[in-house]
């Protein structure tokens, strides 16, 4: 029988962050993909695209790495975004 770990599986900050949803139908993006129309969702997208690059490192001086791949992230969820909804 495998032995369970007693840490708890690191958070993934980037990808799906528990204070947005976290991996679930209530993830801010889906119900904002949802909610909102084609046009306002790909200027939502824009607008966390330059703004994690704007504000990385300035926020927290440790976390400009991260701050790149959230804005890398938004980059790589919008260009799928458009793929599937291209006209």
């Amino acid at each position: 029988m495998p032995v369970k770990s007693k840490t708890p599986p690191k958070e993934d900050k980037v990808n799906h962050p528990s204070h947005y949803g976290g991996d679930t139908v209530y993830e801010v993006i889906k119900v904002l993909r949802h909610h909102l129309s084609k046009e306002e969702f790909i200027g939502a997208m824009k607008f966390n695209i330059v703004k994690y690059t704007l504000r990385a490192g300035k926020k927290n001086s440790s976390t400009v790495v991260q701050d790149h791949e959230k804005a890398a992230w938004y980059s790589n969820y919008l260009k799928e975004y458009l793929k599937e909804n291209a006209p």
